[in-house]
């Protein structure tokens, strides 16, 4: 699932394209995805895109009659290409430019989504996101507060997007071990010392992901229909029963929420 590194990259690879653009013409091929693509959205035909956005992982193309927001589910990808490039299976929806260029949505297992938010309002999938994590707003003593007498595990407690948005399973794993806090540990018994220590891990490690990934930004304009993501150095998620990168023993697997959850048992306490 594209977490919100990668859908950052995706707005900072599709923004030059389109920003001050016009919309020439919204064409819905499929409308059942996650949601059902609603009819406002051609709204945006003849309109000019003011801005791309981002809140949490999902990308608001802004103009001034309103906003289309694009959700990329579990396995979309958008590609910037010229309108005469042949579909490929799986492409839904396009958003044709006066400028000859398409932003067009592939998704495959259809759990992604394009709605409609009109001016001055907020859509309701927005309307009880926590704080962005790269922002002021995301600061130790809210993490610290947010998690009093909370007995759920740390983990599946910085993965709630009431509390913080866009930390998802990668994320999660690698800010927990660079914190040296074992996931499993309930929420509620963390010191906030350590929940400093975590939400300076938290924002460097995002701010690094998307920084690496600004190298792929030319991924965006493609015709294979590959998603223009990056590789991750990663240094647990993904490695279990491979040594620890601080002090050689065996990583562990477990299950959290579902999600698998690698640690180290000796430096995550």
């Amino acid at each position: 699932m594209p977490e919100l590194p990668e859908v950052e990259v995706s707005r900072l690879g599709i923004s030059p394209h389109i920003t001050d653009q016009k919309i020439s013409k919204v064409i819905i091929r499929n409308p059942n995805l996650r949601w059902p693509v609603p009819d406002d959205v051609k709204s945006a035909e003849g309109q000019v895109v003011d801005s791309v956005s981002r809140r949490a992982k999902y990308l608001l193309l802004n103009t001034k009659v309103g906003s289309i927001i694009l959700h990329l589910g579990m396995s979309g990808n958008l590609r910037v290409v010229d309108k005469s490039v042949p579909l490929l299976k799986h492409d839904h929806i396009d958003i044709e430019f006066g400028n000859g260029a398409v932003l067009r949505l592939n998704d495959a297992r259809r759990f992604g989504a394009c709605l409609w938010q009109a001016p001055d309002t907020q859509h309701e999938l927005m309307g009880k996101l926590g704080p962005e994590p790269l922002t002021d707003d995301f600061t130790d003593i809210h993490l610290f507060e947010k998690s009093r007498n909370k007995q759920v595990a740390v983990k599946n407690f910085i993965m709630d997007n009431h509390v913080v948005v866009g930390v998802g399973n990668i994320y999660a794993n690698e800010s927990l071990f660079k914190a040296g806090i074992h996931p499993n540990r309930a929420a509620g018994k963390i010191s906030k010392k350590r929940y400093e220590v975590l939400t300076q891990h938290i924002k460097e490690t995002l701010a690094n992901a998307i920084k690496q990934g600004g190298t792929t930004l030319k991924d965006f304009i493609q015709t294979d229909g590959k998603p223009g993501y990056f590789a991750q150095e990663l240094l647990v998620y993904g490695r279990s029963g491979e040594a620890c990168v601080k002090c050689d023993q065996k990583l562990k697997e477990i299950r959290l929420g579902q999600r698998s959850t690698v640690f180290c048992g000796h430096c995550q306490r």
